[in-house]
């Protein structure tokens, strides 16, 4: 139809294109009303139009054959579909990176396609896909999922994290990298070290604490001084409450393909009341909790600003800047909202990161006296680490990027791909939430030999050798989803491993009854993995060392 048009228009010029004239009611415009007559021409222009006219014709026909033909191209294989609910019934309850890498192993694929409930969902197992797609066509593959249950209904618009493409998330990335790019992230080191110090004297007066709160205090803490410049209390800090129900009711909701509504963003609109809503009782509750992570903290650094004796923040220097006016894009609300993704987002993971420290320290203790020698050999036991040391303490950084590797925070990266795409031959439609599954690249044998042993020595020199070990960098994300915080978390985790190895020993807990108490080694399920609660022992190394925190505080 749309070529037999066309060729209307031109049918003076291009009357061999096609085997017939098409008839005459098919034109929508005539040929007199787009060009002069043909005697007015002149000579050159007489010459290229026939050709040019015909290159139209044929890259029109061949644009709608390739479109013909993308369509027609094969979906990535996978699990058999039902009717109507495709595979709504083999999704995963838990730890569903390690279903959807059987999955990739038994097809023997690394992109793998589902259906639920007419929602398509490719998952991408491989460095070598998920780099393809996420990074080099980063153009079309930087959305989020539209994810009803936890931006519409838990209310997790704000963030950074599960904003749409587009506009604003671009200018509230712009105001985030005002102050945590990688130059600009170095001026937090001072309230880093200071944070560790802190949590180092805590433990020193209750090494029986458990220390995952001890974590928690310290994270929570270090986040509220530089997004807000609020100083926490000791224990039971409300800030710090907020942020961690607000992340726990995230890590449960915000599983891609737990949620029925995600699948059929209708059913957000039934009532709450009804049987089978709990999901919608559940989001209301966790919405709640989450305005008030967001709201709460800003209004009390405004209020401190307005006296005058705020100390300097993330919130005051934002707010400070000179931004485009008139654009609602670049508004105290933007700013806000970008303190509440540091704010709820920071903390969380940097907790789930030293918690698996713990547990590596307390499984591996040959690895924490190996560390121990190098602090001891470079830093000496008369002083405590700094991050000026870091260039010299390779083994402690290696650690750091094994903890990344072994258990990584976030195991799936949601995106999504809002036209048709074409990968290996595979169809990716229109639509499509694509997953990366950091979980199984980080446990790839191909990359990672061993995947499965905590192993530092493979990110020291010796173990990077023909490609193998590479750093961990995307446990951060992906492409322009990538964490634009990782280089403050990374200064963070570095520091605090570093300063904790340095003064303490770490052993598993003994029990009234003499016997050791095996830790679990268990973590919860969700968006954000964090490892359930567990017992431990810490103990100064020396009486020095005792003495080197109680002088911090000095």
């Amino acid at each position: 139809m749309i070529h037999y048009q066309i060729c209307q228009i031109f049918s003076d010029f291009l009357p061999r294109v096609l085997w017939r004239s098409p008839p005459r009611t098919l034109a929508f415009c005539s040929f007199p009303e787009i060009l002069p007559p043909a005697t007015t021409m002149s000579p050159l222009v007489s010459a290229l139009f026939g050709p040019l006219c015909g290159v139209l014709v044929v890259s029109c026909v061949f644009l709608l054959r390739l479109i013909s033909n993308r369509s027609r191209l094969p979906l990535p294989p996978g699990p058999k579909k039902l009717p109507l609910v495709g595979n709504l019934f083999d999704m995963p309850a838990e730890e569903e990176w390690e279903t959807y890498q059987k999955w990739s192993r038994d097809f023997d694929s690394d992109i793998i396609h589902l259906n639920v409930a007419g929602k398509s969902i490719i998952i991408l197992s491989s460095l070598e896909a998920t780099n393809d797609l996420m990074v080099q066509r980063s153009a079309i593959y930087s959305d989020r999922p539209r994810f009803p249950m936890v931006n519409e209904l838990m209310g997790w618009e704000f963030s950074l994290g599960f904003m749409k493409y587009g506009r604003r998330w671009r200018a509230e990335r712009k105001i985030f990298n005002t102050a945590f790019s990688v130059g600009a992230s170095s001026q937090f080191q001072p309230m880093e070290l200071a944070s560790t110090h802190g949590m180092l004297r805590r433990i020193l007066k209750s090494p029986d604490s458990c220390m995952l709160e001890q974590i928690d205090q310290m994270t929570g803490g270090l986040i509220m001084s530089i997004a807000y410049g609020i100083d926490v209390l000791p224990t039971n800090d409300p800030y710090i409450k907020l942020a961690r129900e607000s992340m726990e009711g995230l890590a449960l909701g915000g599983v891609p393909g737990k949620y029925l509504v995600d699948a059929i963003p209708a059913l957000k609109y039934i009532p709450a009341w009804l049987p089978g809503a709990g999901f919608k009782r559940e989001a209301l509750e966790w919405r709640k909790v989450t305005q008030q992570s967001v709201v709460l903290p800003f209004e009390e650094a405004k209020r401190k600003i307005a006296t005058g004796k705020a100390p300097t923040s993330f919130v005051s220097n934002a707010l400070s800047m000179e931004w485009p006016e008139h654009d609602p894009d670049y508004s105290e609300d933007s700013i806000r909202d970008t303190a509440g993704t540091i704010f709820n987002a920071g903390s969380h993971t940097t907790v789930s990161v030293l918690g698996t420290f713990m547990l590596a320290m307390l499984r591996h203790p040959e690895i924490q006296k190996k560390a121990q020698m190098e602090i001891d050999l470079v830093v000496g036991r008369d002083r405590l680490p700094t991050l000026e040391d870091k260039p010299a303490l390779q083994y402690i950084t290696a650690l750091v990027k094994e903890l990344l590797r072994w258990k990584p925070v976030v195991p799936l990266s949601p995106h999504f791909v809002a036209v048709e795409d074409e990968y290996r031959g595979y169809r990716i439609p229109a639509g499509s939430i694509v997953l990366g599954n950091t979980w199984a690249i980080l446990n790839d044998e191909a990359l990672y030999p061993a995947p499965l042993k905590f192993h530092p020595e493979r990110f020291l020199s010796a173990g990077q050798r023909d490609g193998k070990n590479p750093d961990p960098e995307w446990a951060f994300g992906y492409g322009r989803r990538a964490c634009p915080g990782k280089f403050m978390a990374l200064d963070n985790l570095w520091i605090t491993v570093a300063s904790l190895l340095a003064v303490f020993d770490i052993s598993k807990a003994v029990g009234e009854d003499g016997n050791v108490i095996e830790p679990t080694y268990k973590y919860c399920t969700g968006l954000v993995c964090m490892p359930l609660p567990f017992k431990s022992s810490i103990r100064p190394r020396s009486k020095r060392s005792a003495e080197l925190v109680e002088a911090t505080a000095l």
